[in-house]
């Protein structure tokens, strides 16, 4: 199954060009609070959308779906409205899906979701090394939909230098295989185009299938908006872009699907083998 597509834009014209190319998830950035403090020094992407961009973007989509992410849990302050009232506000403005970033405990992930209250889809944003700690506690609580391991902010907290270590040194997998035990659909980080990256798109796609993720955000490097300026070069952009990453996913996947047959036929044959011996 090809990955699901996230694509970080307030723009309804922008998000119209990605939805056409296949991308499967616009996705609106409310996150903020306490996030300059930790990636203050970071040449990372730091928006501030609005319930105002979730509402322009509502009106356009047609196929893809709407994800907000939304702050970390907090309480009402002068500054900003409580977590309850943030949840609130987006999901009447039509998020198909709400994204919970930087929690640490199930006792967060548990407001969280009694928040949402079935309204929308819930996906967690796993990027703190207490939540990595404490996935099993985590993957556990109920009507939690998707889990997003967000290797950039996990990545500094474990004192990395660079976020894709997790991948090589096996952070990534056992998480995916801690999630994917409790059944529930995963994916982590972001990706350029194919053919660029500092790692490789490809490697990281390959790792993607290799793992079984299901999801993926599309780097700002993919298609920055703010470089390209030209709307039909940010057509040409996406529509080449994703034609490219999905061709390859095809490549991968029949490859997959070999070691998948394989890796079935050899659980089939053992046990045809072992029901021989206890006739015996």
């Amino acid at each position: 199954m090809a990955l699901k597509l996230m694509y970080i834009t307030k723009r309804p014209d922008v998000a119209l060009i990605a939805e056409h190319a296949g991308v499967d998830r616009i996705f609106i950035d409310m996150e903020y609070i306490g996030k300059e403090l930790r990636q203050g020094g970071l040449d990372s992407v730091k928006n501030h959308h609005t319930v105002e961009d979730v509402r322009s973007i509502r009106k356009v989509l047609r196929t893809s779906d709407l994800l907000v992410r939304v702050n970390p849990i907090h309480e009402a302050t002068e500054k900003y409205r409580s977590s309850e009232e943030e949840i609130d506000a987006v999901i009447e403005a039509g998020a198909d899906i709400v994204m919970l970033p930087y929690f640490k405990t199930a006792r967060e992930v548990e407001r969280f979701v009694a928040c949402v209250g079935g309204r929308a889809k819930t996906l967690l944003l796993l990027e703190t090394p207490e939540a990595a700690a404490a996935i099993d506690e985590i993957a556990a609580v109920p009507s939690i939909d998707e889990i997003h391991i967000g290797i950039n902010d996990l990545s500094l907290g474990l004192g990395k230098t660079f976020m894709f270590e997790l991948l090589a040194d096996g952070t990534v997998e056992a998480l995916c295989l801690k999630i994917r035990k409790a059944g529930i659909p995963y994916g982590f980080g972001g990706v350029a185009a194919v053919g660029t990256g500092t790692l490789p798109a490809e490697s990281i796609l390959k790792e993607h299938y290799r793992l079984g993720s299901s999801m993926v955000i599309l780097s700002r490097s993919f298609c920055n908006v703010d470089e390209i300026g030209d709307i039909e070069k940010i057509r040409e952009t996406f529509e080449t872009g994703v034609r490219e990453m999905r061709e390859f996913e095809k490549e991968i996947e029949v490859h997959s699907r070999y070691f998948d047959e394989n890796r079935t036929a050899v659980a089939e044959s053992v046990r045809a083998i072992v029901e021989k011996i206890l006739r015996k």
